[in-house]
């Protein structure tokens, strides 16, 4: 039987909700290459245009330890700024792992900006405990990334303003 593990992370920044959704996930596929180049070589839409059931490919830059990643989004709800999207196919072997399915959420805190909420559903493959070792690099560079696209944001107070 496979099992499901559960990890949650948020993190407040000063940018309102509507301008982190719009940027981390409306227009990723557009600013992240342009700002974090270093990591991130290009993202494209493998099927669809961004909408519910899109698939999206992530290339990383060379040298790193993946080369790609596909997720299908699976809900957009652009009104209570919230995507759910399932990890479904990646460049290195699955080994413990069926799919990732993630969910992120974008709420209004009291002092202008937000609380980026993200839950993680990892399937992982009969028998396997994963642990929060096993995935702490990943959930480390999607924080990284967050911090970038804040300091973008702060920088260019009129972009997806």
């Amino acid at each position: 039987m496979m099992a499901v593990t559960c990890f949650a992370q948020e993190f407040a920044t000063p940018i309102t909700p509507l301008r982190m959704f719009k940027a981390l996930i409306l227009d990723s596929h557009n600013l992240i290459p342009k700002i974090a180049p270093q990591g991130i070589k290009s993202i494209d839409f493998i099927e669809g245009d961004g909408g519910v059931g899109s698939i999206k490919q992530t290339n990383f830059a060379d040298g790193g330890h993946l080369k790609y990643l596909k997720h299908r989004i699976d809900a957009l709800d652009a009104e209570n700024l919230i995507c759910k999207y399932t990890l479904i196919e990646a460049d290195v072997v699955f080994d413990k792992i069926e799919s990732v399915a993630y969910e992120v959420k974008f709420e209004a805190s009291g002092d202008g900006g937000c609380v980026c909420k993200m839950t993680s559903e990892y399937h992982t493959k009969a028998g396997v405990e994963l642990k929060e070792e096993d995935i702490k690099q990943g959930k480390d560079k999607a924080m990284g990334l967050y911090k970038v696209v804040e300091e973008y944001l702060l920088a260019n107070p009129s972009v997806y303003a």
